[in-house]
């Protein structure tokens, strides 16, 4: 456990979801990192989910993979694209874990007999993981986010720890509420009383914020502070103005502007250190901003469709890891979102216009992200065919690869309806197949976490587009799929000129195909998700690559 005088700093949310808790969050642990503390970041999500890999993209965002193959938020990306490393699956935590773990320790006699009740067994579960993450990460201070917002119902029991663990230790807690000020039109005057609305709430569960990030569109002025410090009974010192920027990655300077991490550090009593980490963090901010010289990706993808809105956040690490190598090669990458759905009209054409798929050509790159299932699917193997005959750069992600072999077997090698058997079961060529030890876990209806995930080592052969790219031998990265690259069919593909480039240590598993560079300047897919392991100040080498032959393309 976390030994005494360790230290928490609570991050709740008000008024509404979704303004930037989880940048906020990743921001303090930037800031404190910086000023020479060891900072673990704790994710609460509070839906009953055992962790976030059943859940629909569309509606809830990313899943992001640890290291450990753990599948959560699309805040841990966060949390360790800002913190430069890798997190442990202690920093993560749903109600769906807290209460199958005590319901199974119910089911195992560990209560003696007890009555096992929400107050206080599920609310210890809850502190027991967090002092917990801390002592497994060796960390003297512990930021820890909880998901949605104040009200909440599912919210009670984390937020009942909170307060719990500041009565156990008065002088190492701190609550921070990020919520929102909104500025309607119609008045032009930036609103306060949502956010005491909030305050209040928070009170009534016994709890008090000792800091408030403001969010809003614009600059907080004084007047405002000053209304919120009488209201909400917060130092005005401790109101902290976070408006609308241009990048998330401007979130922690800003809040340096206003000497958060001072603020933090006194109210924690701990010793005040000159921020002298921020510096890379600067640069990398300044790289961003000077490039305007644009690089034209289109992503071809599924996840897309929400009423009238594109989310976007189905593919965050993707668009991240794009934006980290264009700030390391100094050009912006401006990405067009292209769903793989409008190809399949193309038989409905009269020959007499440019068909969808022919709108392609436009791009200096084609991504294909991750996914599951059959829509899109065609549109998909029609943009990868598209991109090797066109010479436009390619790179497929998981899924993005599976397309690229389907293709080529189909076009190249002549297996007329080669498919995977994701799809097609009854395909004559299923040139992608589910994993061997897959067979079972589907047909016992076992998906949740079963998945190949997590971190797994690759070899990359010598001469390859990929080994020039990482400059290494042996590289690890992360997984999340149940089908792969057929064997059987291997030896066919290689023979007609497709490279696997990368393969596991007994060479079973095809983790990386590719054309070489005289057929075609990028045209490489891969099993794992490199963009999981994309950091600001450490770019992945295959996006440097592929956004190198974008870049030459354009010319």
């Amino acid at each position: 456990m976390a030994t005494d005088g360790h230290k928490y700093i609570f991050v709740m949310g008000g008024v509404m979801s979704g303004v930037g808790k989880g940048i906020a969050s990743s921001s303090i642990g930037l800031i404190l990192q910086g000023r020479g503390h060891k900072v673990n970041l704790v994710k609460i999500d509070p839906y009953l989910n055992v962790d976030a890999g059943t859940m629909n993209p569309t509606e809830h965002g990313e899943v992001f993979v640890l290291r450990s193959g753990l599948e959560t938020d699309q805040d841990m990306g966060n949390y360790e694209r800002f913190l430069g490393r890798d997190l442990t699956p202690e920093d993560y935590m749903t109600s769906g874990m807290v209460y199958q773990s005590v319901i199974n320790r119910e089911r195992a006699l560990e209560y003696g007999g007890k009555t096992v009740e929400a107050i206080p067994h599920v609310r210890d579960e809850i502190l027991q993981r967090i002092e917990a993450a801390a002592s497994h990460t060796g960390s003297n201070i512990s930021v820890i986010e909880v998901g949605g917002t104040v009200g909440d119902f599912q919210n009670a029991l984390f937020i009942e720890a909170a307060r719990v663990l500041r009565l156990k230790h008065p002088r190492d807690v701190l609550y921070v509420m990020v919520s929102y000020l909104p500025t309607p039109g119609t008045l032009g005057e930036m609103k306060t009383k949502p956010t005491q609305s909030a305050v209040r709430e928070l009170n009534s569960y016994g709890v008090q914020p000792d800091f408030i990030i403001a969010r809003s569109s614009s600059v907080m002025d004084e007047k405002r502070k000053e209304k919120l410090a009488i209201w909400c009974s917060v130092p005005k010192e401790n109101i902290i103005s976070a408006p609308d920027v241009e990048s998330i990655y401007d979130v922690p300077l800003n809040f340096e502007q206003d000497n958060l991490g001072e603020r933090l550090l006194e109210s924690l009593s701990l010793p005040q250190t000159k921020s002298t980490g921020l510096h890379d963090w600067r640069n990398f901010v300044q790289k961003i901003k000077l490039a305007n010289d644009e690089v034209k990706i289109g992503i071809v993808g599924k996840y897309f469709d929400t009423g009238d809105f594109v989310l976007s956040d189905a593919y965050l690490s993707v668009i991240e890891a794009l934006k980290f190598s264009g700030a390391a090669l100094g050009v912006k990458p401006k990405i067009e979102w292209v769903n793989a759905k409008d190809f399949t009209r193309d038989a409905a054409k009269d020959g007499k216009e440019p068909t969808p798929i022919e709108s392609l050509s436009k791009y200096d790159g084609i991504i294909v992200p991750g996914g599951f299932g059959e829509t899109g699917i065609e549109g998909k193997i029609m943009a990868a065919k598209f991109a090797r005959e066109n010479g436009i750069p390619y790179f497929g992600l998981c899924y993005g690869l599976h397309m690229l072999v389907i293709e080529y077997a189909r076009n190249i090698l002549g297996l007329e309806g080669a498919h995977t058997v994701e799809i097609n079961p009854e395909t004559k060529y299923p040139v992608v197949d589910v994993m061997p030890e897959q067979v079972a876990l589907i047909k016992e209806g076992k998906y949740g976490g079963t998945m190949r995930l997590g971190s797994y080592p690759a070899h990359l052969s010598e001469g390859s587009i990929a080994r020039e790219a990482y400059g290494e031998e042996v590289v690890e990265e992360r997984h999340r799929h149940r089908y792969e690259i057929n064997p059987e069919y291997v030896p066919q593909l290689e023979e007609a000129g497709l490279i696997f480039s990368g393969s596991s240590p007994d060479g079973v598993l095809k983790e990386i195909a590719e054309l070489p560079r005289e057929k075609h300047p990028f045209y490489l897919g891969c099993q794992f998700h490199p963009e999981l392991q994309a950091r600001p100040l450490a770019p992945h080498p295959l996006f440097t690559e592929f956004l190198k032959a974008a870049i030459s393309k354009r010319g």
